[in-house]
């Protein structure tokens, strides 16, 4: 992965000056794409450009604006709840998603020039796209319309001020990138790898986010088929994310000691994290929900410490960053999204025996279609209330708000959320200065 050479000086003028890229490290494709290992150099430069975006952003992005966290700190984790973003935010920024794009761009371009379109070749193609897709995939759910950029830029005679683009366009390319990756990414257990496996969990994603259930279901069926991945009973349930590699997972970034990421600083930082749960968040469980005080310590009266992926007990003031994955996706996740898709598509039945098979590994009773309704007013609610606990803190929650519509209705009594526009972040301000084509 650290097999990076500088660019040449006209591509950081073009980098810089269109997309606010930082291009301290990136690759030189005329001089670097010669063999194999360099064409695996190039994809795992990939990687740890996806180690760099998600460190901190992923809280940002899918849970700083939701209603499960809260926060006793200034800037992005105050901003954020209380709908008070500005172009300065760091979360604001997309300099992180777009070395993503950079990097594959260039693999995209340059492998097929190295390695023939079967095996080796074919495989890092796909991580090369799908995780572009990605990458791209978030872009539009945080900003909306956003540049699409699919050739690297290799010199001044290229465009430079790239203007944004409609974000269907943009989720159109990301669904080819998917389908691509699907069919030639690697395919097994390989967590830290984007293999077919991901690409098929993030097609469901993004025909959820389309509302298309049924190619979502689809999808989802094909994830669920796989026996790479099972869910893991309650007492592993923390291993997930403290061990990682899990049966469960599906794809993780990794880390080590060399490359880390701020899940300590933003969740476990003994009694001064970013975060810590909300009121809300901490009344929605139900009784005897076994997942609870594996997500942060109940004895206390007020919590500040959201142990989930550190173990429960977890008791740290030390605030150097995580050397721990960060799991992006995982087998629950596709199932309840699965039993989502089946309720908007008609097969109710369906849809409750998929959600209390993941009620049940935490020791709840079964629902059907009548206390369904009594507890959470409708089915879809119940499902979202499971994503809501299942999935805390994991990045999910903002965007499942905003795509099932409850966005405003859940936070407008927070922070005075009202307008559609204001779902989308705003664009970075140095972004702005250095490209006249963008509009904010």
């Amino acid at each position: 992965m650290r097999k990076i050479i500088s660019l040449v000086v006209s591509v950081v003028f073009v980098l810089s000056c269109s997309l606010d890229i930082e291009p301290i490290s990136e690759f030189s494709a005329s001089g670097f794409y010669k063999t194999a290992d360099d064409a695996r150099a190039g994809v795992y430069g990939i990687y740890n450009a996806a180690q760099s975006a998600f460190g901190r952003n992923l809280a940002f992005w899918g849970e700083g604006r939701a209603d499960a966290v809260d926060t006793r700190h200034s800037g992005d984790p105050r901003m954020l709840l209380n709908n008070t973003l500005n172009k300065d935010m760091r979360s604001a920024n997309w300099t992180g998603l777009y070395q993503i794009i950079s990097r594959a761009n260039y693999a995209v371009k340059y492998v097929p020039e190295v390695l023939s379109d079967e095996g080796l070749g074919a495989t890092l193609m796909g991580q090369a796209r799908g995780l572009r897709a990605m990458a791209y995939f978030y872009a539009v759910r945080i900003w909306g319309d956003v540049p699409l950029v699919l050739e690297p830029f290799e010199g001044t005679e290229q465009e430079i001020f790239v203007r944004r683009t409609d974000q269907e366009t943009v989720l159109a390319q990301v669904e080819q990138d998917l389908l691509y990756a699907s069919r030639n990414a690697p395919t097994g257990g390989e967590k830290t790898l984007f293999t077919s496996g991901a690409a098929y969990a993030l097609l469901t994603h993004l025909y959820m986010w389309q509302h298309d259930y049924g190619k979502a279901s689809s999808y989802a069926d094909t994830v669920m088929a796989d026996a790479s991945y099972t869910l893991v009973s309650i007492d592993d349930w923390n291993k997930i994310f403290t061990n990682g590699n899990s049966r469960e997972s599906i794809f993780e970034i990794g880390y080590n000691e060399d490359q880390t990421n701020m899940l300590r600083v933003l969740y476990a930082l003994g009694s001064d994290s970013d975060y810590f749960p909300s009121e809300t968040f901490m009344n929605t469980f139900e009784n005897g929900d076994l997942r609870q005080d594996l997500i942060y310590d109940v004895t206390r009266a007020f919590p500040r410490m959201i142990w989930k992926f550190f173990g429960k007990g977890f008791n740290d003031e030390d605030p150097s960053p995580s050397t721990h994955n960060i799991v992006m996706l995982r087998l629950a996740d596709i199932v309840l999204l699965k039993a989502e898709a089946l309720l908007h598509l008609g097969d109710t039945p369906g849809a409750l025996e998929l959600l209390n098979r993941i009620r049940s590994r935490a020791a709840l009773p079964d629902l059907d279609e009548n206390t369904a309704v009594d507890l959470y007013g409708d089915i879809e609610s119940a499902i979202l209330h499971e994503r809501l606990v299942e999935l805390s803190y994991e990045g999910y929650r903002w965007f499942d708000l905003v795509r099932t519509g409850k966005a405003i209705p859940k936070m407008n009594p927070k922070n005075g959320l009202a307008e559609e526009d204001n779902l989308v972040w705003p664009i970075s301000g140095d972004a702005i200065n250095r490209n006249p084509s963008l509009v904010q």
